[in-house]
């Protein structure tokens, strides 16, 4: 595997970039700004070289390799309880210690917000209107997905990959018996703020639908009112047909480029036949998925010829804690399907930053999602 220079044969010509053009995104109904070209403008903004993970097995200092310090309790020195992690060999999932939900969440409202849910009107304005506030429970799990502290997704092997996806489906299915939402997601590598190069993931589970899946949930539900048929699987059949924004393909699942993609080299992976969430994989999924992973990873990481960063997560129907009558029975609109997000743009030094005008006005790429993955099938096909 190679890595390849940012403008590869295919895709748009050099010189003939298309035409600015906005795309629309029917899973959260946005558009989305495709200026072409705009990649290879000067550059010298920010840039900082991906630093490859620290090549050992084990880290004596690392808090999350097995049998290892985690937490030395109060950091100002008042003897707080140590926590040692077991010496686990194979995935290994842990509460969070730093959580950011907890599930007495209605007894730490603070004293501010007490006070503002007391006032009631100011001058006649309806303060509860525009000044809201509500407790959130929730739990928040850290997953190890292995002990090796020098392995990621990408060189695992199929068991070692295959027990992380059963592990996946095992969080989701148990907290979704209590939790509305379950998020199940990775950051890799400090670009996407990971706090340890131990690779692992995290899983968040809330008592609320958050915005990004409230949209994708509204979205889904209105086009099978429209159409009797799932969103996504449609979506994945088109792509299928026209092969230009596939990244990797097998009999259950398709990697793609999204139409409609926001990040330079973003992808979806998605199963091709309906599939609501991740307790629905059975073992041909579960098995074909480990392949299709692996092969993405791998063109990512041989794009540049670095270890790629990204933010990834999977989206899934929520949980069942809602009552809604548009909730009742089965979640047929949903298609299960996980987002990768990854910054580098034009080299494993450059990335693209989402300021400016997209958060000021709306989301922008500077390449089109058919170069984007035409660059990664290339890594892919010459593997």
């Amino acid at each position: 595997m190679h890595a390849l220079t940012p403008h590869p044969p295919g895709g748009e010509p050099p010189d003939a970039p298309p035409p600015s053009h906005r795309r629309f995104d029917p899973l959260r109904g946005r558009w989305i700004l495709v200026s072409a070209g705009r990649d290879r403008r000067p550059w010298s903004g920010d840039s900082q070289a991906v630093s490859p993970p620290e090549a050992v097995s084990h880290d004596a200092a690392c808090p999350l390799c097995p049998g290892n310090l985690r937490n030395l309790g109060d950091p100002g020195g008042g003897g707080g309880p140590e926590l040692r992690n077991p010496a686990y060999v194979g995935p290994y999932v842990f509460t969070n210690d730093f959580p950011a939900l907890r599930p007495d969440a209605d007894r730490t409202l603070t004293d501010q917000d007490r006070r503002a849910a007391s006032i009631l009107t100011v001058g006649g304005i309806d303060v509860g209107e525009l000044l809201r506030s509500e407790p959130e429970a929730g739990v928040c799990r850290v997953l190890c997905f292995g002990p090796r502290h020098d392995r990621h997704l990408a060189a695992m092997s199929d068991g070692e990959l295959g027990a992380v996806v059963d592990t996946w489906v095992d969080q989701a299915t148990e907290l979704a018996r209590q939790w509305r939402w379950v998020q199940i997601f990775e950051n890799r590598g400090a670009a996407m703020g990971a706090s340890s190069p131990h690779p692992h993931g995290q899983v968040w589970a809330s008592a609320s639908l958050p915005d990004e899946p409230a949209a994708e949930d509204a979205r889904q539900l209105g086009y099978l009112r429209r159409h009797g048929r799932r969103l996504l699987v449609d979506y994945a059949e088109i792509e299928r047909a026209a092969g230009e924004r596939v990244v990797a393909a097998n009999s259950a699942w398709l990697a793609v480029v999204p139409y409609w993609a926001v990040w330079p080299f973003e992808t979806m992976l998605v199963p091709v036949r309906p599939v609501a969430g991740l307790p629905e994989l059975d073992h041909e999924l579960r098995a074909s998925l480990v392949v299709i992973i692996r092969t993405l990873l791998a063109a990512y990481d041989g794009l540049f010829g670095v270890p790629f960063p990204y933010s990834m997560g999977w989206h899934g129907a929520p949980g069942p804690a809602d009552s809604s009558p548009a909730r009742s029975g089965a979640p047929d609109h949903w298609q299960l399907h996980a987002h990768f997000y990854p910054p580098l743009l034009r080299s494993a030094s450059v990335r693209k930053f989402l300021v400016g005008y997209e958060m000021l006005a709306g989301a922008q790429r500077d390449i089109t999602p058919e170069r984007a993955a035409a660059m990664l099938r290339a890594v892919v096909g010459s593997s």
